[in-house]
């Protein structure tokens, strides 16, 4: 298959031609990743249970991971949903469009192939125009997981979707880098209290004045137990990871950099490659293998928009390790540090 790949935005507008040829393939059962202000998505028709499976096939996806259904406008979400709850109507007038997903009861037209088998429906609706563009000329939901191959660093850049997704898909439409950097917040808002599945950058706390008691489920808060049935992407499977063994050590910071430069010199002298993730307020503190800074740590929000694009890159580097500084785990912390614990797949130096 020959993927085209198209640019979409400069500074004056968005290319409604290249949308209208990307919402045809949509309709005829084709994919095309697509800017999100998230990170980049892989869009079918989510009412399509053949073009879902295709989504599937072209990640390497496991089909009981679940498929987020996007939508332009709130009169596209009733057909989706057997009843929209009042936590996620709240919800839904607070922070859409924008980068939150929530979980209702499904109707009956859509296919447990877009669900993983669930009687639930994962839907948003993205800030991004064209994204919401897309859909609207579609005349259909997307469904769209991230655009990578199953469990490798989301793809914040048209390029990364290259990579990855060249030759498997009709289109990628190339809108620039992303805004956010991270996946979306997902909220189940079927059961009497909502229930955070997936950090985001609507944090628990923008949650909370909204909706009043939100829960977490445990099941995001360690690693997975056998037998989970998947609520909501990125609960089970391996997520994030890059091709290197990425270790997180968490504590003081002064203690963090010590460790991680004692372990940098240590694998360096086996004749390891060795990648260091850090922060623009630590980056010069560190001696050994290639350093890069993922942004500012007084500022959580550069540091999600940076991640995924520093892992990439220590991939194209192909390093053997990883060591990377903890974060905080407020407000938008909580979310950089759910991928890069799921990265980590949980291994974590206390010092």
């Amino acid at each position: 298959m020959n993927t085209k790949l198209v640019k979409i935005k400069d500074s004056e507008h968005i290319a409604d031609e290249a949308l209208i040829e990307a919402a045809r393939i949509i309709r005829d059962g084709g994919l095309v990743a697509f800017p999100t202000e998230t990170v980049y998505g892989l869009g079918a028709n989510a009412l399509d249970e053949e073009a879902a499976k295709k989504i599937y096939a072209a990640k390497g996806r496991p089909s009981d991971n679940p498929l987020i259904a996007h939508i332009s406008c709130m009169e596209e979400l009733e057909p989706l949903v057997s009843h929209i709850p009042e936590a996620g109507r709240k919800l839904a007038e607070a922070y859409w469009p924008g980068p939150l997903t929530m979980v209702f009861p499904k109707s009956s037209v859509v296919p447990y192939g877009t669900t993983g088998g669930l009687d639930t429906v994962a839907v948003r609706m993205p800030g991004d125009p064209a994204a919401r563009r897309l859909i609207a000329l579609a005349g259909v939901p997307i469904a769209a997981p991230s655009a990578n191959t199953s469990g490798r660093p989301s793809p914040t850049t048209a390029q990364h979707v290259w990579q990855d997704m060249n030759g498997k898909i009709e289109m990628i439409l190339d809108g620039g880098p992303v805004g956010i950097g991270v996946e979306s917040t997902i909220v189940d808002v079927c059961g009497e209290i909502p229930t955070l599945l997936r950090p985001g950058a609507i944090t628990m706390e923008m949650l909370r004045e909204i909706a009043g008691t939100v829960e977490i489920d445990p099941a995001i808060q360690g690693p997975p137990k056998d037998g989970l049935r998947p609520k909501a992407p990125g609960m089970k499977y391996r997520h994030y990871a890059p091709h290197a063994e990425l270790l997180l050590v968490e504590g003081e910071l002064e203690a963090v950099i010590g460790r991680i430069n004692f372990l940098a010199k240590e694998k360096l002298g086996q004749k390891y490659r060795v990648g260091v993730i850090c922060t623009d307020e630590t980056q010069n503190r560190y001696r050994y293998g290639e350093i890069r800074s993922v942004g500012q740590r007084s500022r959580a929000e550069t540091i999600a928009h940076n991640l995924f694009a520093v892992l990439r890159e220590f991939d194209d580097l192909e390093v053997d390790y990883i060591y990377s500084e903890s974060f905080s785990r407020d407000h938008l912390g909580q979310a950089i540090m759910n991928r890069l614990t799921k990265a980590a797949g949980y291994h974590v130096i206390r010092v």
